[in-house]
């Protein structure tokens, strides 16, 4: 009965691993998980609203060019469409590319996404300068307003992208 060996003790297991708390690898898991969902819901959201912006940018395009048809004040058309532009321009894209743009960027900016220099080197043009001028007078506001429709068309399919 003196048997050393009798005396071992079987072997005890240690407890089994809970799943709470997860390792840190899951939590940035989760994390990636929940920070891709929130930028998914932002992104289609953003997505989603851009066509009534559209809609909205060309019913405004028609109220304006409604009113010039009634007034026929080119100067007041030109800055109509100016105005309709900028807050187009700023509302479909990040404040930081559009906001500060003046003068000759402006129109660079507005050019690339259309082919050519429209508003840079062609009837645009009128927009930079139908500011300081309250006499302007169009040579032909019709291709205005048909460059600033194609010009928002452009943004309806594409966005920002051209920048």
């Amino acid at each position: 009965m003196n048997d050393p060996l009798a005396q071992l003790k079987d072997i005890h297991l240690p407890p089994a691993i809970g799943w709470w708390p997860p390792a840190p690898g899951w939590w940035l898991l989760a994390l990636l998980a929940v920070g891709s969902m929130i930028w998914l819901g932002w992104y289609l959201r953003r997505r989603a609203s851009r066509p009534s912006l559209i809609r909205e940018a060309q019913a405004a395009l028609h109220d304006v060019h409604a009113a010039w048809l009634e007034h026929g004040n080119d100067a007041r058309l030109a800055g109509d469409l100016s105005a309709l532009l900028r807050r187009m321009a700023i509302s479909a894209c990040p404040h930081t590319d559009v906001a500060g743009l003046t003068g000759e960027a402006w129109l660079r900016w507005l050019d690339g996404g259309l082919e050519g220099e429209a508003f840079e080197k062609g009837i645009g043009r009128v927009l930079l300068e139908s500011a300081y001028r309250p006499d302007v007078r169009l040579e032909d506001p019709e291709a205005l307003i048909a460059l600033v429709r194609r010009w928002l068309e452009q943004a309806a399919n594409s966005g920002c992208d051209h920048v």
